[in-house]
Order: C-alpha cells, then sequence, then structure tokens
C-alpha cells in the first residue's frame, strides 16, 4: 500500500489547518478511553488539529488524559449525550472536516438518538464505529436519508450482523460479496475488520495484508477509526483513508508485537508504532 506523496512532504509555510480538523464524539461513564484513544490516533497520523465533544461531567477526566487534543465539554444527563448535547456542537461544524463518531458513547437510549441525529443530518464526511453503528442497527433508513455524502463504517462482523440481520456464520463465509453489496447498496464505504479486513466501497476493493491476533484487544477498533479519520481530513477519500488507514494499523501493529510480544501489546502501542509503520511503507 502506497502513501501519497502530499502526505509525506509538507510544505515549509504550511500551518496546521491545512491537515485538516477532526471532531471525535464520544466517551460516557466507564468509557472515556476509546474516544482518547480514537482523538490520539487521528493526531498521530497527522490531522493539524482534533477536538472531543465530551459530555460536560466527564470533560475533567479529558482534560487529564488529553494534552495535544483539546476538548468540547456539551449538555450531559449523567454523563451521557443527550438530545441538548447537540447545541454545542452544531456552531463548530463549519469549521471541521471531519467527525468520528460513536466511540465510547455508550447505548443509553437518549445518547443513541443523539447519534443518528448527527448522521442524518450534519453534511460532513465521517467515520462510524462502535457505539455510532449499534445507534444505525434498526435504523437503517438514516443511511439512505443522511445529508453526508462520504460515509466510512467500520463494523465488526457481531456489528454488521446487527445492521444487516445477517447471520455471523453467513457473513464469515460470504463476506466479500456482502461487504461490496453493502457499501454499494447505501453508497458508502464499508470497512469490515477481522483476520484480512476488507474495505469497499461498492465498486473497488481491498483486502488487507497486515496485523495480527495481538490486535485483538480493547482499543484496537477505536485507533483505526482516528487514523481513518485523520487520513480523510488530509485529503484523502473514504476508500483510500480506510484502506490505507487498515494497512497502517495492521503495520504498526505487526511492529508493536514484535517489539511488545503478542501478549502485551496494548492498543496505545499501535499509535506510538504508526511513525515506524509509516517509514516502513515509505
Amino acid at each position: 500500500m502506497k502513501i501519497p506523496g502530499f502526505l509525506l512532504n509538507r510544505k515549509a509555510d504550511s500551518h496546521k489547518y491545512d491537515y485538516g480538523y477532526v471532531l471525535v464524539i464520544g466517551g460516557s461513564p466507564g468509557l472515556v478511553g476509546a474516544p482518547c484513544l480514537c482523538a490520539q490516533a487521528a493526531l498521530k497520523i497527522g490531522a493539524g488539529l482534533v477536538r472531543v465533544a465530551v459530555p460536560k461531567a466527564l470533560n475533567p477526566i479529558f482534560e487529564m488524559n488529553l494534552l495535544e487534543v483539546m476538548t468540547l465539554p456539551v449538555a450531559d444527563k449523567g454523563g451521557y449525550f443527550c438530545e441538548r448535547s447537540f447545541a454545542a456542537i452544531k456552531p463548530l461544524l463549519g469549521k471541521i472536516d471531519v467527525l468520528a463518531i460513536g466511540c465510547g458513547a455508550s447505548a443509553n437510549k437518549e445518547t443513541q438518538s443523539f447519534l443518528r441525529n448527527i448522521v442524518q443530518t450534519v453534511d460532513k464526511p465521517m467515520v462510524i464505529d462502535a457505539d455510532g453503528l449499534t445507534a444505525l442497527a434498526g435504523h437503517m433508513v438514516i443511511l439512505e436519508k443522511r445529508r453526508s455524502s462520504r460515509l466510512v463504517l467500520t463494523p465488526h462482523v457481531g456489528e454488521f450482523s446487527r445492521m444487516t440481520g445477517v447471520d455471523n456464520n453467513r457473513i464469515i463465509n460470504q463476506r466479500k460479496e456482502l461487504v461490496k453489496k453493502f457499501a454499494l447498496r447505501y453508497n458508502l464505504t464499508l470497512v469490515l475488520k477481522g483476520d484480512h479486513t476488507l474495505v469497499s466501497d461498492g465498486k473497488a476493493f481491498f483486502e488487507n495484508s497486515t496485523g495480527n491476533p495481538a490486535m485483538a484487544k480493547a482499543g484496537t477498533g477505536d485507533v483505526l477509526s482516528g487514523i481513518i479519520a485523520g487520513l480523510m481530513a488530509q485529503g484523502l477519500s473514504g476508500f483510500d483513508a480506510a484502506g490505507l488507514g487498515v494497512y497502517l494499523h495492521g503495520l504498526s501493529g505487526d511492529l508493536a508485537a514484535k517489539a511488545k510480544t503478542e501478549m502485551c501489546l496494548l492498543a496505545s502501542d499501535i499509535i506510538d508504532y504508526l511513525p515506524e509503520a509509516i517509514k516502513a511503507a515509505r
């Protein structure tokens, strides 16, 4: 997988806004790590600015854990996103380039409604993962009514099953056909995570060759979402960002596992090894 030259060579007179602004929307009680990992991965892969919209009650935790990443405290109910949360996010939409939605957001009923509202009404490129995908299950018509023309979904087999109603075994046995068919039907890029992760926009198709079993750990999917969002913010299409993203994510995991062992690899190690993965890929 070749890295585009414009990502590797930056102009001397450039500034942070030249490299994209990512807004991560996620976090809930007990799940603050997920959006932190997503945001840090987006920044590490090259985005110029990254901000995390967080439930106001949880903001102090984010402030203590994030240095380079900014936060946007929003109205909440007991630490969960609610319908009123959107009011603080709306004024920022004209400035950002990409949204990463769902990491650690929870299955809280009002939070799920809040996430669906964003997907349906916001006209910005989006990467949707985790609880954002849960919000879509049973409400797939939202994908047909959405305003955004650039959408990347990153389910694992179980999440894909909940969205489509197709059982896990059939997905595993017919995954290429189902991934391409789904992406074409909803006019988006689908990333089906797993061994040899698949990426399709309904026309083009990519099967990843990097990655290892050590990456079957909590948080690695959040890192992938951040990487893809960061690449989209720098100008790559949804399909190209997803393909390059899963490749670099897996390659970084391979390098980290070699150094840390498969037993001891953490999701944060994948972020730390991204520079080495980029060097190896170039």
